[in-house]
């Protein structure tokens, strides 16, 4: 299915339906009064968090949601039927703007979070609801109120305990399909992955779920490569892997490639950058990358990073991390909790 995380829509509400004016006119009854009934309500639409849902893109294909008028009232004081809500189901993680005004609306962050897009217009007083002592016959009536029209703009953010971080061509779509249930496209060339992708993880009892993110170049902060766009996937993620490729005949050095992904982290977010990370040293079953390894490896740590060094490919490394990554995210559930 085509990932698609940003599109607008346009959802209108229903007017209320008019008010009725009416007499009675019954036999033996000379003087009716008013019995002209109200209109019914205009229907609402509301946006709903679905965890069956994982990309806008039925949204994209569907952009105007229209809910139903409410019917107008009738004579013998009968009020007018109130149209049903319409409910447009969006994944879970969505973030609501006024395109208009660009003024941000609701993060529906849970499953079942619900918003009230536009409301539906009350139906209109009949002229009965006008008579008085003074006035028994009122000619008066209200017709329905309008409904609301408005345009929103929908952004999705992946809903993941771990972020994968890194230069294109790191190792991140072979460990993700190697420790979960996630099967992304696999090939030795940069920018193999296109979109992010989210993948569950197990470990004894234990699961959480991991973002798959494209690889960040230079200027990703910025919109290079659609940069900016793919690092909000990973803002509300509780930990970080930043996936480094050892390998000596790269350009520019692995320590200043791990600088430029740090410093993209950083211009997006500062909160980002100072999440808890851990930087993963990859392709562990290539020769030529054992010495390097090492040293970046030792760098890494005289600065004050938890490293890990793995071999997505031969398993190698793997099994710790993993755990490494669940023990983290336990303690830090049970600090919530505390």
């Amino acid at each position: 299915m085509k990932f698609v995380d940003q599109t607008k829509i346009k959802v209108i509400s229903g007017h209320g339906g008019s008010g009725c004016m009416s007499f009675r006119r019954e036999a033996y009854v000379p003087r009716g009064g008013p019995d002209g009934g109200d209109g019914g309500k205009g229907g609402d639409v509301f946006l709903q968090a679905d965890t069956g849902l994982h990309t806008l893109l039925d949204l994209q294909y569907q952009q105007l949601y229209r809910a139903k008028n409410g019917t107008p009232g009738k004579g013998s004081d009968m009020t007018g039927r109130c149209a049903e809500n319409l409910t447009v189901r969006v994944p879970v993680g969505t973030q609501v703007y006024d395109q208009e005004t660009d003024e941000f609306l609701v993060d529906l962050a849970k499953p079942g979070d619900i918003f009230l897009a536009a409301k539906g217009g009350d139906g209109g007083h009949g002229n009965a609801h006008f008579a008085t002592s003074r006035n028994r016959a009122p000619r008066r009536y209200e017709e329905g109120w309008p409904g609301q029209e408005r345009t929103l703009r929908l952004e999705l953010k992946l809903i993941a305990d771990v972020g994968l971080v890194g230069m294109p061509n790191s190792g991140k779509s072979t460990l993700i399909s190697t420790v979960s249930n996630a099967r992304p496209k696999i090939a030795d060339y940069p920018f193999t992955t296109k979109v992010p992708g989210l993948g569950v993880v197990k470990i004894g009892d234990f699961s959480f779920v991991m973002a798959d993110i494209p690889g960040l170049i230079e200027g990703a902060s910025q919109g290079a490569g659609m940069g900016d766009r793919f690092l909000r996937h990973i803002e509300r993620t509780r930990l970080l892997l930043h996936l480094i490729d050892p390998s000596p005949f790269l350009e520019p050095d692995p320590e200043t490639r791990f600088e430029m992904v740090m410093t993209e982290l950083a211009e997006h977010s500062k909160d980002l950058s100072g999440r808890p990370m851990i930087a993963v040293i990859t392709k562990l079953d290539l020769p030529e990358n054992e010495e390097p390894a090492e040293k970046l490896d030792a760098a890494l740590r005289d600065r004050g990073y938890k490293t890990c060094r793995i071999s997505a490919a031969t398993g190698a490394g793997v099994t710790d991390l993993i755990r490494r990554v669940a023990q983290f995210l336990v303690k830090t559930n049970s600090d919530s909790q505390a």
